[in-house]
Protein backbone atom coordinates (compact mmCIF):
# COMPACT_ATOMS: atom_id res chain seq x y z
CA UNK A 1 0.00 0.00 0.00
CA UNK A 2 2.85 2.36 0.88
CA UNK A 3 4.56 1.80 -2.49
CA UNK A 4 1.30 2.49 -4.30
CA UNK A 5 0.86 5.78 -2.42
CA UNK A 6 4.40 6.83 -3.37
CA UNK A 7 3.79 6.03 -7.04
CA UNK A 8 0.51 7.97 -7.00
CA UNK A 9 2.26 10.93 -5.35
CA UNK A 10 5.06 10.87 -7.96
CA UNK A 11 2.49 10.66 -10.76
CA UNK A 12 0.57 13.65 -9.38
CA UNK A 13 3.82 15.59 -8.93
CA UNK A 14 4.78 14.93 -12.56
CA UNK A 15 1.37 16.14 -13.74
CA UNK A 16 1.68 19.32 -11.69
CA UNK A 17 5.20 19.98 -12.95
CA UNK A 18 4.15 19.42 -16.54
CA UNK A 19 1.29 21.88 -16.11
CA UNK A 20 3.83 24.49 -15.04
CA UNK A 21 5.89 23.78 -18.15
CA UNK A 22 4.32 26.67 -20.06
CA UNK A 23 5.56 29.09 -17.39
CA UNK A 24 9.01 27.51 -17.34
CA UNK A 25 9.59 28.20 -21.02
CA UNK A 26 10.73 31.72 -20.05
CA UNK A 27 13.74 30.23 -18.30
CA UNK A 28 16.33 29.32 -20.92
CA UNK A 29 17.42 25.77 -20.18
CA UNK A 30 20.77 26.19 -21.92
CA UNK A 31 21.71 29.09 -19.65
CA UNK A 32 20.94 26.99 -16.58
CA UNK A 33 22.75 23.87 -17.76
CA UNK A 34 25.83 25.87 -18.79
CA UNK A 35 26.55 26.55 -15.11
CA UNK A 36 25.56 23.13 -13.77
CA UNK A 37 27.40 19.95 -13.03
CA UNK A 38 25.84 16.54 -12.48
CA UNK A 39 26.84 13.72 -10.15
CA UNK A 40 25.41 10.23 -10.00
CA UNK A 41 25.46 7.79 -7.12
CA UNK A 42 23.67 4.72 -5.89
CA UNK A 43 20.11 5.43 -4.88
CA UNK A 44 18.19 4.28 -1.84
CA UNK A 45 14.92 4.56 -3.75
CA UNK A 46 12.86 1.91 -5.57
CA UNK A 47 14.52 -0.90 -7.49
CA UNK A 48 15.17 -3.86 -5.19
CA UNK A 49 18.52 -5.57 -5.77
CA UNK A 50 18.93 -3.52 -8.94
CA UNK A 51 19.56 -0.48 -6.72
CA UNK A 52 22.75 -2.01 -5.35
CA UNK A 53 24.33 -2.25 -8.81
CA UNK A 54 23.39 0.94 -10.67
CA UNK A 55 23.92 4.62 -10.05
CA UNK A 56 20.40 5.94 -10.55
CA UNK A 57 20.45 8.89 -8.12
CA UNK A 58 21.25 12.19 -9.86
CA UNK A 59 22.45 15.36 -8.11
CA UNK A 60 22.76 18.75 -9.79
CA UNK A 61 24.95 21.64 -8.65
CA UNK A 62 24.16 25.13 -10.00
CA UNK A 63 26.91 27.77 -9.68
CA UNK A 64 24.93 30.83 -8.59
CA UNK A 65 27.69 33.44 -8.82
CA UNK A 66 28.85 32.31 -12.29
CA UNK A 67 25.34 32.42 -13.77
CA UNK A 68 23.79 35.18 -15.89
CA UNK A 69 21.23 36.06 -13.22
CA UNK A 70 21.15 39.68 -12.10
CA UNK A 71 22.56 40.64 -8.72
CA UNK A 72 19.07 40.99 -7.25
CA UNK A 73 18.03 37.56 -8.54
CA UNK A 74 21.21 35.95 -7.18
CA UNK A 75 20.49 37.53 -3.80
CA UNK A 76 16.93 36.18 -3.87
CA UNK A 77 18.22 32.67 -4.66
CA UNK A 78 20.65 32.87 -1.73
CA UNK A 79 17.97 34.10 0.67
CA UNK A 80 15.13 31.84 -0.45
CA UNK A 81 17.13 28.61 -0.84
CA UNK A 82 19.91 29.09 1.73
CA UNK A 83 19.31 25.57 3.08
CA UNK A 84 20.02 24.09 -0.40
CA UNK A 85 23.31 25.97 -0.96
CA UNK A 86 26.60 24.24 -0.13
CA UNK A 87 29.85 25.83 1.11
CA UNK A 88 31.09 26.44 -2.47
CA UNK A 89 28.01 28.59 -3.14
CA UNK A 90 26.28 26.04 -5.38
CA UNK A 91 22.57 25.32 -5.32
CA UNK A 92 22.19 21.55 -4.74
CA UNK A 93 19.23 19.40 -5.78
CA UNK A 94 18.84 15.64 -6.17
CA UNK A 95 16.38 13.11 -7.51
CA UNK A 96 16.11 9.39 -6.84
CA UNK A 97 12.41 8.85 -7.42
CA UNK A 98 12.85 6.51 -10.36
CA UNK A 99 14.92 3.43 -11.17
CA UNK A 100 16.15 5.14 -14.32
CA UNK A 101 19.08 7.55 -14.22
CA UNK A 102 17.73 9.36 -17.28
CA UNK A 103 14.30 10.02 -15.78
CA UNK A 104 15.95 11.16 -12.52
CA UNK A 105 18.14 13.54 -14.51
CA UNK A 106 15.10 14.96 -16.30
CA UNK A 107 13.29 15.33 -12.97
CA UNK A 108 16.19 17.15 -11.31
CA UNK A 109 16.58 19.50 -14.30
CA UNK A 110 12.86 20.29 -14.11
CA UNK A 111 13.19 20.95 -10.36
CA UNK A 112 16.13 23.29 -10.97
CA UNK A 113 14.27 25.08 -13.73
CA UNK A 114 11.27 25.53 -11.41
CA UNK A 115 13.43 26.95 -8.63
CA UNK A 116 15.21 29.38 -10.95
CA UNK A 117 11.88 30.46 -12.43
CA UNK A 118 10.44 31.14 -8.98
CA UNK A 119 13.31 33.56 -8.38
CA UNK A 120 12.89 35.31 -11.73
CA UNK A 121 9.32 36.26 -10.88
CA UNK A 122 9.60 39.31 -8.61
CA UNK A 123 7.62 39.12 -5.36
CA UNK A 124 4.34 41.00 -5.26
CA UNK A 125 4.12 44.14 -3.17
CA UNK A 126 1.79 43.79 -0.21
CA UNK A 127 -1.17 46.12 -0.17
CA UNK A 128 -1.91 47.44 3.28
CA UNK A 129 -5.47 46.71 4.34
CA UNK A 130 -7.48 47.65 7.37
CA UNK A 131 -9.95 45.41 9.15
CA UNK A 132 -13.57 46.12 8.25
CA UNK A 133 -15.84 47.81 10.74
CA UNK A 134 -17.93 44.65 11.03
CA UNK A 135 -14.87 42.51 11.87
CA UNK A 136 -13.80 45.02 14.55
CA UNK A 137 -17.28 44.96 16.07
CA UNK A 138 -17.36 41.15 15.96
CA UNK A 139 -13.99 40.93 17.73
CA UNK A 140 -15.07 43.37 20.45
CA UNK A 141 -18.37 41.53 20.92
CA UNK A 142 -16.60 38.18 21.35
CA UNK A 143 -14.23 39.77 23.87
CA UNK A 144 -17.20 41.18 25.78
CA UNK A 145 -18.92 37.77 25.86
CA UNK A 146 -15.72 36.10 27.07
CA UNK A 147 -15.33 38.63 29.88
CA UNK A 148 -18.99 38.10 30.88
CA UNK A 149 -18.33 34.34 31.11
CA UNK A 150 -15.37 34.89 33.37
CA UNK A 151 -17.25 37.36 35.58
CA UNK A 152 -20.10 34.87 36.07
CA UNK A 153 -17.67 32.21 37.32
CA UNK A 154 -17.03 34.11 40.53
Amino acid sequence: MHILQNRIFIFILVIILLSYHQYLCEVNLDLILKHCRFETSRSSGPGGQHVNKTESKVAIYFKIDASELTGEQKQRVKEKYSNKINTEGELYLQSMASRSQLSNKEAVILKMQTLIHSVLVPPKKRKKTRPTKASIMQRLESKRKQSEKKKNRK
